[in-house]
């Protein structure tokens, strides 16, 4: 059984001489609880000797207020963890649904990560996201969207982030998938080197094993998803690795 803790906002796995750290933002209300929504990928990722802190929060509107919280929070658990283990390399940023945005909205531009590996990358519009609201605001007379918007999402990124190491992942069943819409603008910047991968599953296949393995025990993992998982964690590993 793996040995979670958490500090403020972050849930970390802690190995006792950590080759590495993974700064991790979960999709959505999964986010709320990462050490049980992820729990089966971000064990295996501490299994393979990385440090996970996973921020923990409820999604808001004000998106760019919620990337700088992620990252302060980020730094101060770094810190934390580096004098007792002392220095490591940079941190890779794993996202998952809007978890990959706020990772993309980080005020350093992704300059102080080694990487970023973003998994079913989602910049739906509000109304989208939040179905009731496109039926209330019309009738309270208020227009209500995300800042930034998808369109200035993808604009910032295009203009804005610098990380060139990026790893997009899409599940081939996932209805929910913008990833091409990211690559695009990754691909606009002068130095890209972002690389994309598909594997089977949906857009919970990230999440949903250890929400199976959490309540229903070990039985009730799929092998298929499981397998998954594992080939997404050795994937991680090798992109953190020199």
């Amino acid at each position: 059984m793996a040995n979670w803790r958490q500090l403020g906002a972050i849930w970390q796995l802690r190995p006792a001489e950590p080759t590495g750290l993974i700064e991790f933002i979960g999709g959505s209300y999964l986010a709320a609880t990462p050490q049980i929504s992820y729990r089966r990928l971000l064990e295996d990722l501490a299994a393979d000797g990385l440090a996970v802190h996973a921020w923990a929060y409820v999604p808001g509107f004000d998106h760019q207020r919620q990337a700088r919280d992620a990252w302060s929070a980020f730094r101060s658990a770094r810190r934390q963890l580096e004098e007792r283990c002392g220095a490591l390399s940079a941190p890779l940023r794993l996202g998952h649904s809007l978890g990959c945005k706020l990772h993309l909205l980080a005020p350093d531009g992704g300059r102080g990560s080694r990487a970023l590996v973003a998994l079913s990358f989602n910049n739906f519009n509000a109304d989208r996201s939040i179905p009731l609201l496109g039926e209330l605001a019309p009738r309270l007379g208020v227009e209500t969207e995300f800042s930034p918007s998808p369109a200035e999402t993808l604009r910032l990124i295009s203009r804005h982030y610098q990380q060139e190491r990026n790893l997009v992942v899409r599940f081939g069943r996932d209805e929910l998938d913008q990833s091409g819409d990211l690559i695009q603008a990754l691909r606009e910047r002068a130095s890209d080197a972002s690389s994309t991968l598909e594997l089977p599953g949906d857009h919970l296949t990230p999440a949903s094993a250890g929400l199976r393995r959490s309540f229903l025990g070990d039985w009730a993992d799929d092998p298929k998803r499981v397998a998954v998982i594992r080939q997404l964690s050795r994937t991680i590993g090798e992109a953190i690795r020199p």
